[in-house]
């Protein structure tokens, strides 16, 4: 009797420790963190976009000049 009297309390006392976290992610102002860090964390993606073009775009650049100075020297 004391077992599933133990039992049922650790179902209740888990429901009411864990019923504020299902109501933060109903909230208004949860709700907007989470599209303000989504916003950032899309800026950062577009930044590190950028700068992989950008670096993709100097590494061609750098080896053809490589390749006109050999050539140069010869």
């Amino acid at each position: 009797m004391s077992n599933s009297m133990g039992i049922a309390s650790v179902f209740v006392l888990s429901s009411l420790l864990l019923s504020p976290l299902a109501m933060a992610e109903e909230s208004p102002a949860f709700v907007a963190r989470n599209a303000e860090f989504s916003a950032v964390h899309q800026d950062a993606r577009e930044t590190v976009a950028a700068q992989q073009a950008d670096a993709a775009k100097d590494v061609p650049q750098t080896a053809s000049k490589a390749s006109v100075d050999a050539n140069a020297d010869s």
